[in-house]
């Protein structure tokens, strides 16, 4: 019933066709708008960020640098590393094309809406600064309802976004490189999750600054490894990307295709989920910055996309697609949400069969599904005329376990699912997420090893992004009941990193989707409703800045 409830408002919210076109659309509209910003600003945004432009005694309580590894730390997450295998292995080499259009547009749509937020930032009781789109809402456009639901939102999106997909694939991915149980990495980085957040904005920032320049190059440093050891394999890559990018992506060895439509909307999602251009997050980070200029910060928080998507998210893409990985089949656990029992016997050398499963895996025309028992004899199911898909693919060498061990037996298939409980899945078929990525870092002159860049990476990846979005949900709970609610929010944020550690991936993705869209629809039309401002703001500090005002 859960499930069935996540994927009704996927198809609502994050997945549905009017999204992408939404959130690609207010980009659009603001890039050409403001003539551009991303490419006429970029220069002058990098010397805001060194402190060329700063002034002493400016109001706020983080520097532009800390402002923007704190914002970079809630947008460079697992996003960078699963997200990015997961739109490839959604949408194909198609998907990335798409985040990168997400990225560009995106800077400008970062700049806007910092520069807004930034504009109706106020001082809590305690004399810390609190901001964000609820306040530009509700002051700037005098629509307290709408603040409020951006405020709930964001304490909703604070667990999909910044906690349960961090926690969920930081888990996956040290169980699979060195077999750490999962509530036992889960135990660990929740308490020290807890001690960094309870320090608020300030000791945030700190860390975030120490964390964001290693997280970073340790990971270039792996990416780089493998795209040279594939070197010939780069431009086919990028080949690939483009080829697709208004075609779909072609079914390739276990791949089994897509569209254009499922690509672009998996590319938008995900690029969204990466860098979080629109959602209305990161400029609840840069209202902390020390200026009195709100579009100095605004200029400031433009970099983030570019850095965020272009540069890392790209390399993990092209690791992924130059690795050959994606096309390939893994010997994995299956999750049961992952898993489907077809009547029928499917192959990947027929066109039509091809064709059929990719239809009824992106909600099209169903495909029959199994119902019935199954003989199962040391493991081996007697499966003629029945497909086991698992991860969007004919999944080979399915083997039914019980604590490890083969199973011999009957089991029960009930509308494509199995019935049987205590019964485990074993098999092989394509990765994603995580494990993808690290099956690609594999193929490097690091060997094995390489993938340790990615269960570290992931580890200070996944641990900076949780602390960001600990401090988004505690402003918006701040905006909402007072600093009252902020300790009874903290200690469910972390139970919650917690928790996520044991969910079903897939599960986690899907309601991540959903969370990021209930924020990144109002805050898109709250910008549109405040365009005259925001271009009033940001032309006014470019002519100061020319005429050196600044």
């Amino acid at each position: 019933m859960f499930e069935s409830a996540i994927h009704f408002l996927d198809g609502l919210l994050g997945g549905a066709l009017y999204f992408p076109f939404l959130l690609l659309g207010v980009g659009l509209f603001f890039t050409l708008y403001l003539g551009f910003p991303q490419v006429r600003y970029f220069r002058h945004a990098w010397g805001v960020l060194l402190g060329k432009h700063s002034k002493a005694g400016a109001p706020g309580d983080t520097s532009h640098f800390q402002a923007l590894s704190t914002a970079l730390s809630g947008t460079v997450g697992t996003g960078n590393i699963g997200g990015v295998a997961f739109a490839i292995f959604l949408g194909g080499p198609a998907a990335l094309f798409w985040m990168w259009m997400t990225a560009f547009l995106g800077m400008t749509t970062k700049c806007v809406e910092v520069t807004i937020s930034h504009r109706y930032r106020v001082t809590d009781e305690h004399g810390r600064i609190a901001g964000g789109p609820m306040y530009f809402m509700e002051r700037g456009l005098n629509l307290k309802w709408l603040a409020v639901f951006f405020a709930v939102a964001t304490v909703i999106s604070s667990f999909g976004t910044g906690n349960l997909p961090q926690s969920n694939n930081m888990a996956t991915g040290l169980e699979a490189s060195f077999g750490l149980p999962t509530w036992i990495s889960g135990l660990v980085v929740a308490t020290l999750l807890g001690l960094v957040i309870v320090g608020g904005i300030r000791r945030i920032a700190l860390v975030a600054a120490a964390i964001v320049p290693l997280m970073g190059l340790l990971y270039a440093v792996g990416a780089l490894a493998v795209a040279i050891t594939n070197f010939e394999n780069i431009g086919p890559s990028f080949a690939a990307v483009f080829e697709g990018a208004f075609n779909g992506s072609a079914a390739a060895g276990g791949f089994l295709g897509a569209t254009f439509a499922y690509a672009f909307n998996r590319g938008v999602n995900r690029g969204l989920f990466s860098n979080e251009a629109g959602q209305g997050s990161a400029p609840i980070a840069h209202a902390s910055a020390r200026t009195e200029d709100p579009a100095a910060e605004g200029m400031v928080s433009l970099l983030e996309p570019f850095i965020d998507t272009l540069v890392i998210c790209t390399l993990t893409g092209l690791v992924i697609l130059s690795s050959g990985v994606w096309t390939e089949k893994f010997e994995t656990d299956f999750a049961p949400f992952d898993t489907e029992f077809l009547a029928g016997a499917y192959s990947e050398g027929n066109a039509d069969d091809v064709q059929a499963l990719f239809t009824h895996l992106s909600g099209g025309e169903a495909a029959a599904r199994y119902a019935g028992s199954i003989d199962v004899v040391d493991g081996v199911g007697a499966l003629a005329g029945i497909t086991v898909v698992h991860n969007r693919s004919i999944a080979e060498d399915v083997r039914f376990l019980v604590g490890g061990e083969p199973f011999t037996g009957v089991v029960q298939v009930e509308s494509g699912a199995l019935a049987t409980e205590g019964i485990d899945l074993r098999g092989r078929s394509l990765l994603h997420s995580v494990p993808l990525t690290a099956e690609a870092f594999k193929r490097s002159f690091f060997g094995h090893y390489g993938q340790f860049a990615v269960t570290l990476g992931l580890v200070l990846f996944a641990f900076s992004t949780a602390i960001a979005w600990s401090y988004y949900g505690d402003r918006a709970m701040t905006y909402l009941l007072g600093l009252r609610a902020v300790t009874p929010y903290r200690i469910l944020y972390v139970a919650g990193f917690f928790v996520a550690t044991i969910a079903d991936t897939s599960l986690v993705w899907l309601i991540s989707a959903v969370t990021l869209a209930l924020m990144t629809i109002p805050n898109l039309v709250a910008l549109l409703l405040g365009a005259k401002e925001i271009k009033a703001l940001i032309n006014g500090y470019w002519r100061k800045s020319k005429g050196g005002g600044l």
